[in-house]
């Protein structure tokens, strides 16, 4: 039986070198328009797919393997006497190995000026189909898609005069995956140039960014996996200058002070721990920025994750250096900066792009079973409906220290409740089971510097209790969403304590 393989790929990366390899085990080489041009012009003889069809390439290209001819050749069991039979009277040689990669569709629609017809004409209908139909028939066919495979599959040629049936099951199992993906990166533009919501399934793809050390426990095994043309304004874009690897909560801390320090526009630091912030801070410069989300709690910064709006400098720097943290994300850093933070080796140092768009992405929570899609939370107090409650409005000094605990609430895991000031935060209270019992940890945690302070909340207050033990603390602005049949309850203790509470209208709950 002759040994044929069949070569049709787009990004000819390393393909000559391959032919000429298969050449050398034996092959006759089958090949395709672009692809067959390029092993000619380096040398290597190639059977244009005409002559296997019998029919010419059609339709600019979008006909050529779609044919029985081709289809049958990959398909037959060659263990199989019918299937050899109808081989024979038909004409038809077997394919023992295929080797092909598809229309580039995710590059072409990352263009920025990519039209729906340059879209349309780079998805790939031959490849997937060949690829598949190889797959199918693995046992008796090798089927690449990667180039990253070429030497494995030569080198088992040389060794052994065929490839093993471990390897053509792996290689197919990542045809399957990579058609998959192809076909998911296709679906999601589609549904989204049909605006569709939430179609009756959703298909998504991610690739494999790195494997981690661990999960959350070192007990637990994970790995990082990234958005094909996701949000560039992200951890899973973000360059790592200088440290050691990072860990799965190292991903899911940074990712969450990303988020909170893209709600500014003026120089803002945070600093988070357990994915909550335990201080941020503003100011004219970053370094008076850091050094208020520092003041906010010193203690808890220890071991955090810092992230800043602004490059740092050597000044910032040294004040970083200082204390033992994780990471610091900075859009990035001076010279001297990285001169001053390299010195500690385990230190890890990120960069993000704070100037890219902010292409908006549904979050997607996995349970037990299935999915939950939801919107991410990027409604801010310019787009509510905000009303002030009480008898008395809040001063220019409180609107700001409203404005700053609004936007960092709805950051902090629910229950939550946190203290600021137009500058820093002073307390936060997450993740409790009862809101009076937030409110009791952020203003604890506040301590003596409530006095004149803003207390923001990520909804309702069911009852006044919350609203009293502000006041007896020194609290003297409330911005809650508002809502609860008791409303009246919290207005009333507001103004038997002078406060100003403002309504917004939006509850910010986060899970």
């Amino acid at each position: 039986m002759k040994k044929r393989a069949l070569i049709s790929v787009s990004d000819k990366t390393g393909i000559v070198e391959f032919a000429k390899g298969l050449k050398e085990a034996g092959f006759e080489i089958i090949s395709t328009g672009g692809t067959s041009k390029t092993l000619q012009d380096n040398g290597v003889d190639v059977i244009g797919i005409s002559e296997i069809t019998g029919f010419p390439e059609i339709l600019d290209g979008r006909v050529k393997t779609l044919h029985p001819n081709v289809h049958a050749a990959v398909l037959a069991k060659h263990g199989d006497e019918g299937h050899r039979a109808q081989l024979a009277e038909h004409h038809i040689e077997p394919i023992q190995l295929v080797c092909v990669n598809l229309y580039p569709f995710q590059s072409t629609i990352s263009k920025p000026d990519v039209t729906v017809e340059d879209a349309i004409e780079n998805i790939d209908i031959g490849g997937p189909t060949m690829l598949r139909s190889s797959a199918k028939n693995h046992e008796y066919v090798t089927v690449i898609v990667d180039s990253e495979d070429y030497a494995t599959v030569l080198a088992e040629l040389k060794e052994n005069g065929d490839v093993s049936k471990t390897t053509n099951r792996r290689l197919a199992a990542k045809v399957f995956r990579h058609t998959a993906a192809y076909d998911a990166v296709i679906s999601e533009y589609m549904t989204e140039l049909a605006e569709e919501e939430n179609p009756e399934s959703l298909t998504v793809t991610y690739e494999l960014k790195q494997s981690l050390r661990y999960g959350e426990n070192p007990h637990q095994k994970a790995a990082f996996y990234k958005k094909p043309l996701g949000s560039t304004f992200s951890i899973a874009e973000a360059k790592q200058l200088h440290g050691k690897e990072l860990s799965y909560n190292n991903i899911n801390d940074a990712d969450a002070a990303l988020q909170i320090v893209k709600e500014f526009k003026e120089p803002a630091a945070v600093a988070v721990k357990h994915m909550n912030p335990c201080g941020v801070g503003v100011g004219d410069t970053i370094l008076e920025a850091f050094d208020k989300a520092y003041e906010a709690d010193s203690t808890s910064i220890f071991g955090g994750i810092i992230a800043l709006n602004r490059e740092v400098d050597k000044a910032t720097a040294e004040k970083l250096h200082e204390i033992f943290l994780e990471i610091i994300i900075a859009p990035g850093f001076s010279k001297e900066a990285l001169d001053v933070l390299t010195s500690k080796k385990n230190l890890r140092l990120l960069t993000v792009n704070f100037q890219a768009a902010k292409k908006p992405e549904r979050k997607l929570t996995s349970i037990e079973g299935g999915l939950l899609v939801q919107e991410r939370d990027a409604f801010g107090l310019k787009d509510a409906e905000v009303k002030v409650a009480t008898k008395r409005e809040p001063t220019a000094e409180e609107w700001k220290a409203l404005e700053l605990g609004w936007k960092i609430v709805k950051h902090v895991k629910s229950n939550a409740i946190v203290i600021c000031n137009d500058q820093m935060t002073l307390g936060v209270g997450a993740g409790q089971m009862n809101r009076v019992g937030a409110a009791k940890i952020a203003l604890e945690q506040a301590s003596e510097r409530v006095a004149g302070s803003a207390l923001a909340s990520d909804a309702f207050f069911p009852m006044d209790d919350t609203v009293e033990a502000a006041a007896k603390a020194g609290v003297t602005a409330i911005i809650q969403p508002g809502g609860s049949k008791k409303d009246q309850d919290s207005i009333d203790k507001a103004d038997e304590y002078g406060i100003a509470m403002v309504f917004t209208g939006v509850r910010h709950f986060k899970h």
